[in-house]
Order: C-alpha cells, then sequence, then structure tokens
C-alpha cells in the first residue's frame, strides 16, 4: 500500500529533514503534500533527488483523503491543526512539545516503546519526544531491562540548531562577527548570552523550581517513556555546535551491572552503536554524529562513587534521531503494525 502523506513546517530545519529521510527510506507515499504558513507558499523544497514541492497554505489545505501527517510547524500551530488533521482522517505524527504530556497521546521512541503507539486511536495524534529525551531513553532502555535504573543524572551539551535556523544563524554570525572585530551583542536575538565560544545552561523558560522547561521535559517524558519509577535530574546547556547533542549521564542500579554486561546490551539494542574505546579518540563526538542515524554510546565506566552506579557519553544527531527520523520510524512502525492490518 501506500499512502497520501502531509509534512507540516515544511520549510523548517526538521520538515526537510523529514522530506529528506522519507525519500531515503523509501517511505511508502503516492504523494506528499508540504505545508507551511503563508509566508512559506510557493518556495518549494525538495522530496528525494528528483521531485521538487511547492510548499502549500497549511490554513488553506482540507485533510481530507490524508492518511498521514508528519508535523513540525511549532507547539501553537499543532494545538490548531493537528485535531484538525486528525478529525479529517489523517493519522499525524507530532514532533512539537504540545502534545507530549497529553494522557491520551502517545509519546513514543520505537525503540524503547513502539507498543504505546497502538494509543493513537483515542485522539489520532502520536508525539515524538523532546531531542535530548529520545537519545537518552533510546540508550537508557536495554540497561534498564538488564538491571533497572533506579536514578539517573545528565548533563546535556546541546547544539544549536536545536533552536532552528535562527540559533544556527545566530552562531555563525556571532563567530565570524568576532573574527572582524564587531561585538556579538549585534547578533544577539535567539539566546540570551553570547553563543559563540561559550556555553549556556538555559534553554527553554525557566520554572518556579529553578528548573528550566527544557530539563523538566526530560525528567517528565522519561517517565511517561520508560518508567515512571526512575528519579532523574538533569542540567541542559547550549553549546556552540551546529548539530548534534551530547550528554553525559550518571545511573544508579536496582541490582549490580558490570560495564561488560552493559556493553553487551548496548551492542545488541537496536539504532545503538558502541565506540568505547579507551584510548585517545576512542569515542564519538557531536561534530562525527552529524547527518547519521544511530545513537551512539562512548565513555561506558562504573561509578565508584555509589553502589551499582555506570557512567556513559551518548551522541546523536538532533535533527535526525532527535526530530525528523524518530518520527518517520513511528509513521513506519504504524503503518506495519497498525494501518495495514486495519485496512
Amino acid at each position: 500500500m501506500s499512502y497520501k502523506v502531509a509534512v507540516v513546517g515544511a520549510t523548517g530545519n526538521v520538515g526537510r529533514a523529514l522530506l529528506e529521510i522519507m525519500a531515503e527510506r523509501n517511505f511508502p507515499v503516492r504523494e506528499v503534500i508540504a505545508l507551511a504558513s503563508a509566508r512559506s507558499v510557493g518556495q518549494e523544497v525538495s522530496f528525494g533527488e528528483d521531485d521538487i514541492l511547492k510548499v502549500q497554505d497549511l490554513a488553506k489545505f482540507d485533510f481530507k483523503g490524508t492518511d498521514i501527517v508528519l508535523s513540525s510547524p511549532g507547539a501553537t500551530v499543532s494545538a490548531e491543526f493537528s485535531p484538525k488533521a486528525a478529525a479529517a482522517g489523517a493519522v499525524v505524527v507530532d514532533n512539537t512539545s504540545h502534545w507530549r504530556m497529553d494522557p491520551d497521546v502517545p509519546l513514543v521512541v520505537p525503540e524503547v516503546n513502539p507498543e504505546a503507539i497502538a494509543g493513537y486511536s483515542k485522539k489520532g495524534i502520536i508525539a515524538n519526544p523532546n531531542c535530548s529525551t529520545i537519545q537518552l531513553v533510546t540508550a537508557m532502555k536495554p540497561l534498564h531491562d538488564l538491571a533497572q535504573i533506579t536514578r539517573c543524572v545528565v548533563s546535556t551539551y546541546q547544539s544549536v540548531s536545536g533552536a532552528g535556523k535562527a540559533g544556527m544563524d545566530e552562531l555563525f554570525n556571532q563567530t565570524k562577527g568576532i573574527y572582524t572585530n564587531q561585538t556579538a551583542e549585534e547578533h544577539r536575538e535567539k539566546f540570551t548570552k553570547q553563543i559563540a565560544f561559550n556555553c549556556i545552561p538555559h534553554i527553554d523558560k525557566f520554572m518556579d523550581d529553578g528548573a528550566t522547561k527544557e530539563e523538566w521535559k526530560m525528567v517528565a517524558e522519561t517517565k511517561k517513556i520508560l518508567d515512571p519509577s526512575i528519579k532523574l535530574i538533569a542540567t541542559c546547556v547550549r553549546v556552540p555546535v551546529f548539530i548534534g547533542h551530547a550528554e553525559a549521564v550518571t545511573m544508579e542500579f536496582a541490582r549490580p551491572i558490570e560495564v561488560e554486561d552493559a556493553r553487551r546490551a548496548l551492542q545488541s539494542a537496536p539504532g545503538i552503536t558502541v565506540f568505547d574505546e579507551r584510548c585517545d579518540g576512542g569515542y564519538i563526538t557531536q561534530q562525527e554524529c552529524a547527518g547519521e542515524d544511530e545513537v551512539y554510546v562512548s565513555r561506558i565506566r562504573t561509578d565508584p562513587t555509589v553502589e551499582n552506579g555506570l557512567c556513559m557519553w551518548v551522541v546523536s544527531d538532533n535533527l535526525r534521531k532527535g526530530a525528523a527520523l524518530n518520527t518517520v520510524q513511528i509513521a513506519e512502525t504504524l503503518i506495519s503494525q497498525y494501518m495495514k492490518s486495519a485496512a
């Protein structure tokens, strides 16, 4: 079977990646529609090597007859248009933050909780988690199955592409400006402090308890996807890297866990590549993961300061696995396990 698919937010970083990945993976489409706001109407976006799509106006589009909507337009837009698409009979896989904690909307990482997709029938919407959460739970899942994670402390090193094209432009312009005797303030709009040659421990708005919304998302989403009993605290930091998020992860387990057993569990898990050599360069960095689909795990070692403790370094392309790839994988699982059988 083939499907009519609409991509909402098609001109953004994630929207373009969605189209690219669908083409790469030969997603079973009979028609692809590129949708965005009125100001983008008429722009052209690529679908594979040969097809060019003209962007249509989301506000005027009739979703009737559309089978699947892959949505990444921003939370406010999704709040309005995802229910309209679902009411017209489409299944929406949404990459924004709006639907993630809705109890009637499944929050899914296919390598971790594919069975949750079955809950799509309640609202016709499936949520894609936050980029930093996706790579974290993908790496945690095989270890949780092995020895049950009770507590996790994670520090993230998140690239500017997580803030969209504007974030990438700001890093580029500030860096270039510093070398041409301009001040960083002349090119600061997106971030609260200079991002060039700097790290900013602030992603999203601050909450009453002192955590940021990004840190809250990681806690709440991990509990919903993996296990509500896991205690997790996160510190999320924006770093001057264009693509790729990294995470330093320390875990405590209910049962003893050996490094070699953990390494084997990670090596056999879907979506993970272990590159862990205890020598110079024996680990993966953000620069190396850009453009790749895998979640990379390095620096696996015992934490001797706690009982049953383990540390690891987790890196992934936030635009691919952290957003577009995971969205497409959800849609692929939906088709293979639910839509075909329904048809």
